[in-house]
């Protein structure tokens, strides 16, 4: 093993981009110890400690922590994937917009610049609203429209350049760079998880049992790592047979492969996507006269992590994307006519319509016990972290009023030990690890699995 991740270093290219990713990586982290000016950063980490399993901790994990201590990269990617949602949908439902994205690179490129200046422009209203919202709760030290101005051109310009660091990893570099920079933001957040529960375990905080829960915390840390490179190297291959045909005096084709369609295509994007969208409200509710509004109060309270409310559209949402993203990246009608084009079939399936349809409906399928495998992850270490308060529904909350505390309120875990945070941490982690493989197998090295020299699927759905 030690041999195969030497030959990394061996490769002139990879180790290169690998060194390009670490140092921007480490430019990252260091933006994250640079405060933003005129703020009582004491007082918002108290605000965040008090609100550590929030809509407050899920933006702050994502940022990395700088959102807790209102660094100059405090609004993190947020509002590139944002943006990018945003683009995303008009090129389904906007015709224009959708035949710009089919000319090829170019109209690539127009959409990602479009990207760009909608991530600046929604950057700069974020900015407005913490401004706002740092001046009401008396976190600022100096507060007025030099403030305000300063914080607006603070974090407008971290938000723009973490973008341009994410688009360099991805163009120069190894990995998918705004994933990599969500990952570095947990990994770094983690000492924080760790110390957190040896604090818990010093001072017996869950009684006579609290070492057997830490352990058993450990361990269903472990199966859930487990479960998650186990769902994420599955595949459902559909078989292919290539015609034969005669190419001078010789017969050509007649082979048999195999179309490989991953059960979560997605990967971690739908649950990014869902997170980003739904940690909207959060700025909108913490202004005063929202808080104060009968109206808007109950609706900002129940759109809170934790709540049924919340959770039914978290799910609702994973669902979406889950679908949308496959269907972005996988286009069935293509595949069929890249097939009729090459010669290629599928045994048993009319070449054309039939095809596409077929693909279609394993893409269905599939695409469904992803979406489910995602939901359980983020919703069953939620559950056991925060707990799901259904004694706040509406009319039937008191039928549920007799369930334990654990139940209705969680364990009070550290956030960086969610379902969530897991999965993005593994997924991005597998994927990176996947490019780097691809790279020594192409320069004729190998792998660093075992056997083969590739990560392959072990399980047909």
């Amino acid at each position: 093993m030690l041999e195969k991740f030497l030959n990394i270093f061996r490769i002139p290219d990879l180790r290169k981009r690998v060194l390009f990713t670490l140092g921007i990586l480490a430019v990252y982290r260091l933006g994250a110890f640079i405060p933003t000016p005129g703020v009582n950063t004491h007082q918002l980490e108290l605000l965040f400690n008090a609100q550590s399993g929030s809509a407050l901790g899920l933006m702050d994990l994502f940022g990395g922590g700088n959102l807790r201590r209102m660094t100059i990269f405090a609004l993190g990617i947020m509002p590139y994937i944002t943006a990018s949602i945003i683009f995303q949908l008009l090129t389904v439902v906007y015709e224009p917009l959708a035949r710009i994205q089919k000319e090829g690179e170019l109209g690539r490129r127009k959409i990602t610049q479009w990207t760009r200046y909608m991530t600046v422009v929604l950057g700069a209203l974020q900015s407005i609203g913490i401004a706002a919202i740092l001046t009401k709760q008396g976190l600022v030290l100096h507060p007025g429209i030099g403030f305000s101005l300063m914080t607006v051109l603070t974090l407008t310009t971290g938000t723009a350049f973490i973008m341009w660091l994410g688009e360099q990893i991805t163009d120069r570099g190894i990995g998918n760079g705004m994933s990599l920079l969500i990952f570095a933001g947990i990994i770094a957040g983690l000492p924080r998880g760790v110390a957190d529960l040896v604090g818990k375990v010093q001072t017996s905080a869950w009684g006579s049992l609290t070492i057997f829960a830490v352990l058993l915390l450990a361990v269903g840390m472990i199966a859930v790592v487990a479960f998650i490179v186990f769902v994420e190297r599955s595949e459902r291959r559909i078989p292919i047979q290539s015609a034969r045909r005669i190419v001078g005096r010789r017969m050509m084709g007649g082979s048999s492969s195999h179309l490989p369609l991953k059960v979560n295509s997605g990967g971690v994007m739908p649950v990014i996507f869902a997170s980003s969208i739904l940690s909207a409200p959060l700025l909108f509710g913490q202004m005063e006269w929202v808080q104060s509004n009968r109206f808007f109060q109950p609706i900002i309270q129940a759109l809170q992590p934790g709540y049924p409310w919340y959770e039914t559209l978290y799910v609702l949402g994973i669902i979406f994307f889950a679908y949308f993203y496959v269907s972005i990246v996988m286009k069935p009608d293509d595949i069929a006519d890249n097939f009729r084009k090459s010669g290629s079939f599928i045994p048993g399936i009319r070449p054309g319509k039939r095809t596409s349809d077929f693909i279609n409906d394993i893409l269905t399928r599939i695409t469904l016990v992803g979406a489910i495998y995602l939901i359980i992850i983020s919703l069953v270490p939620t559950f056991l972290i925060s707990g799901i308060r259904f004694d706040k529904l509406f009319l039937v909350g008191r039928f549920f009023e007799s369930l334990p505390t654990w139940a209705t309120h969680g364990l009070g875990v550290n956030f960086y030990f969610g379902g969530t945070s897991l999965l993005i941490v593994v997924g991005v982690a597998m994927d990176t690890v996947n490019q780097i493989e691809s790279q020594l197998i192409m320069r004729h090295y190998d792998g660093f699995s075992p056997r083969s020299g590739r990560i392959r699927g072990r399980k047909n759905w």
